[in-house]
């Protein structure tokens, strides 16, 4: 496990951002977010939104804020209504997204700090061209008058980590071509539990590099609608050790393996070396379970989520 770098590189001011933003029912939050993207210092952004059957005023929403976009294109499509993992992944695959220099993940009731995609984009183009690379962070999270930041990772971002870890949200993800390519193919090829941790997965895996912001440049709006996303309170601690115990955080993993499966031509001998031997250790007899996991190398960022690591393990939930 190695520490995080930093940001630095000179950023090519004509390339263009593709978000994709999924939506459902936000009217209550939307304005703030769109004001936000309105707000991005970036010049070239064009937006691919998906809504999925919203009932409120969403749509009309962003019919209005389509009509005055002065940054590029708009394209609003309807969504597959099959929850918010198939709502982006049917952004992921659509072939507006497939020009942009660069991909950005956008949830409908986030707030993007007006420096945010200038920030991803001045790291992503100081990686080598043609290397996959995907930015995110730490988000500055709020609720009514409560406010704290998204825990600081101490680790490396890493293939052994994304596999029983997704570190970061989409909201805070940019990708550069490279590593949209894989994503891309990935989401063709199979379904997903989420697209942000399929963009930690398959970069990871294929031997791309991530880097994992200190400093946030999202502030994530906490309500009852997007609690999954809520995972930096001692409070979100009880549900999840629910999603451990009563067997979800097994599917979740289940799902990511199959995924990996049907991508394994995307990833490098190493990774498919740790994949295998996590496997293994995950349908191994208790005595070489916990043995097993640690020679895999998967680790969790924090001594808590380690813990829950190898109690998942030992329980055979993993």
């Amino acid at each position: 496990m190695t520490k995080q770098s930093s940001i630095c590189g000179n950023s090519d001011s004509s390339s263009r951002v593709a978000v994709l933003m999924a939506t459902h029912d936000g009217e209550a939050y939307l304005t703030e977010q769109l004001a936000s993207l309105r707000s991005q210092t970036w010049l070239n952004i064009d937006l691919l939104l998906s809504d999925d059957g919203s009932t409120d005023g969403t749509l009309e929403a962003l019919r209005e804020f389509a009509s005055a976009w002065p940054k590029g294109d708009v394209t609003i499509v309807p969504g597959p209504c099959n929850g918010f993992a198939e709502n982006f992944r049917s952004l992921i695959l659509r072939h507006e997204a497939a020009s942009a220099d660069y991909v950005a993940f956008c949830d409908q009731d986030d707030i993007w700090k007006d420096d945010k995609l200038e920030n991803a984009i001045a790291w992503l183009s100081s990686r080598p061209d043609g290397k996959p690379a995907l930015y995110c962070g730490r988000t500055l999270n709020f609720a009514g008058q409560r406010r704290w930041m998204s825990p600081l990772f101490p680790y490396q971002p890493c293939f052994a980590n994304a596999l029983v870890q997704s570190i970061a949200g989409g909201n805070t993800m940019v990708m550069n071509r490279s590593a949209f390519d894989l994503v891309q193919t990935a989401a063709r090829r199979a379904r997903f539990v989420s697209h942000d941790w399929l963009a930690y997965l398959i970069v990871t895996g294929a031997g791309g590099e991530v880097f994992y912001n200190p400093e946030p440049d999202v502030l994530y709006r906490q309500h009852d609608t997007n609690l999954v996303g809520a995972n930096n309170t001692w409070t979100s601690l009880i549900p999840r050790l629910l999603f451990i115990l009563d067997g979800r955080f097994r599917e979740w993993t289940d799902m990511n393996v199959q995924t990996l499966r049907a991508n394994i031509d995307l990833l490098t001998p190493h990774a498919r070396q740790v994949l295998d031997r996590f496997c293994a250790a995950r349908q191994a007899p208790l005595h070489r379970r916990i043995v097993g996991v640690r020679q895999s190398g998967v680790f969790r960022q924090t001594r808590k989520g380690q813990a829950a690591l190898i109690i998942a393990a030992l329980l055979k939930l993993l």
